[in-house]
This record gives C-alpha cells, structure tokens and sequence, in this order.
C-alpha cells in the first residue's frame, strides 16, 4: 500500500510505501496504560523532613521510677519537653500534640512511577503511531478534509524555521481550520476562570527526523507540537487515548521503525534517571 507525499505548497509530489507499523490495529486500552505510565514519571516526590515535629527536647520517662517519674502526678504519661530543675512542660513528639508530627507523613521514597514492560510500551507506541493514520478516528476530535492519512509532507519542511512560513505550508496542507480551533483557548467554570491560565486544545503534531529548525516555528502557534521521530511520546501521538492529527516528515516516515525503538529507550532511560533522583533526595534528608 502507498501513501501520497505532498510538497510545502501542497500538492502531491510522488508515492511512498506505508510501513508496517501502520497495519498495527489500534488499541485505546493499551494506549491508555502506557499514557498513564508515562505521566507517571512527570510527578514530583513529595516528602517531609524527616526531624518534623521530632526534633524538641521532650522524651517519654516511663510510668515507673524513682527519678522524673509521672506516677500519681494526674499527668498523662506522654512525651513531655525537659525544663529546667526536672519541671515537665508541654507535651511534643505525638501526633495529637501541639507541633508534633504528622500521623501518616509522605515519604519521599514512596513510590509514584507506574512501571509498564519494554515490549508494552513498544507496542502501545506503535499503535499510537498507527491511529495516527486511522482517517476514522482522526475526524472524532479533528476537522481535516482534505487527505488521506497518514499525511506526509517532503522533508523540506525540516528546514522551517520562521512561524509565519510553518503556517503557510499548514495552511496549504489544509490544516488552518484545525489550528484556528485550538486558538480559543479553553476556561475552566466558576472561581478558577479568574485565574489567568489559559488551556489550549491540541492541534496538530509535526514529526520531523531532525526537528531542531521547525521546532522554533511550531512553539510559537497554540496547540502545535513538534517532535524528533526518536523522541516520540504516546503521550503527543494519542492524548487521552485518541489519536491526534499528525503531520510526517518523508525522512521520519521512512525511518519509523528506528524511530520507535530509540523512542522506546529513551523512555526507559528517563524513569531510571527518576529513580536516581528520588534515591539522591532520600539521602540528601
């Protein structure tokens, strides 16, 4: 099977081989895990100091002595801060005392990343990539027309580097009504619309092999997204389990299956620099 590849101006240029991953069904289950999995890792450990409400000179003296007892004073036997001459002052250290510590802490060595398998993830990016190319799917959260998907455009494209040249090749490709979309930006109701943050909906993703030219072009346009094809994220190609609409470079369309595997590397090698983060911050308390 073979998909067109249009020029910037948008015509069709020639013909290329689909490759394989495109026969991938599309799976939103599996999506949705290793989207969760994924957002995961953007969590911040949360803790406390380990000395909160601990560190104060009150101690427990046992019910039973000769020395600094607390039998038959009418005191509960609680931690209680040392004063001077073998005075006992406020009680500290429990929960229920004032400035003591909290019942049930968060600990920073808790864990928060949702670890999902090499060959899940793998094949949870590939059916991300494939819905990219499902026209079915696309047009439940997308307005394009025009084409047949997968859309490919020559690799000219990479060479972008000025916003207003990126929405002319979009608009060309048929893609200015999907991007207007995404200009309104979304309010959330009630006391939350008052603060000044503005959400807006995801447009269109480019995939480029080497995206450091088009990337300076495309974050200055709400809701557009450029990624490196060995970078990609099923977060950015499927948000919220639902394929997104997607717009190919010809270099990284041909060189998806390479693509997909660093792609899946580098996502492993993030949740490993996680975890030595969050390990360094435990010993640093």
């Amino acid at each position: 099977m073979e998909v067109d590849v249009y020029q910037t101006d948008g015509r069709v240029e020639k013909k290329i081989a689909l490759p394989e991953v495109f026969g991938t069904a599309f799976n939103e289950d599996i999506v949705r895990r290793a989207l969760l999995a994924e957002q995961s890792r953007e969590y911040q450990p949360q803790g406390r100091y380990l000395l909160a409400g601990m560190d104060t000179s009150a101690s427990y003296t046992g019910r039973y002595g000769t020395y600094r007892t607390q039998r038959h004073t009418g005191l509960p036997p609680r931690p209680r801060q040392r004063l001077a001459k073998g005075g006992m002052g406020a009680v500290r250290k429990i929960p229920s005392s004032v400035k003591g510590r909290r019942a049930h802490p968060q600990k920073v060595e808790k864990t928060i990343i949702e670890r999902i398998n090499r060959k899940e993830y793998e094949k949870a990016l590939s059916s991300a990539v494939a819905g990219t190319g499902n026209s079915a799917l696309i047009k439940q959260n997308h307005t394009y027309q025009k084409g047949t998907l997968p859309l490919v455009v020559s690799s000219q494209i990479e060479k972008i580097s000025r916003t207003r040249e990126l929405l002319k090749v979009l608009s060309a490709l048929g893609l200015s009504e999907d991007i207007s979309r995404s200009h309104d930006p979304r309010l959330n109701q009630g006391k939350r619309r008052k603060v000044a943050k503005r959400y807006f909906r995801n447009s269109v993703l480019i995939v480029a092999k080497d995206s450091s030219s088009v990337e300076k072009a495309g974050r200055n346009i709400p809701g557009v997204d450029v990624l490196g094809v060995d970078r990609m994220k099923v977060e950015k190609l499927a948000p919220g389990a639902r394929p997104r609409l997607t717009v190919w470079s010809e270099a990284a369309f041909l060189s998806l299956a390479e693509g997909i595997g660093k792609s899946v590397m580098n996502a492993r090698g993030t949740e490993t620099k996680q975890k030595a983060h969050m390990v360094k911050e435990m010993v640093m308390q």
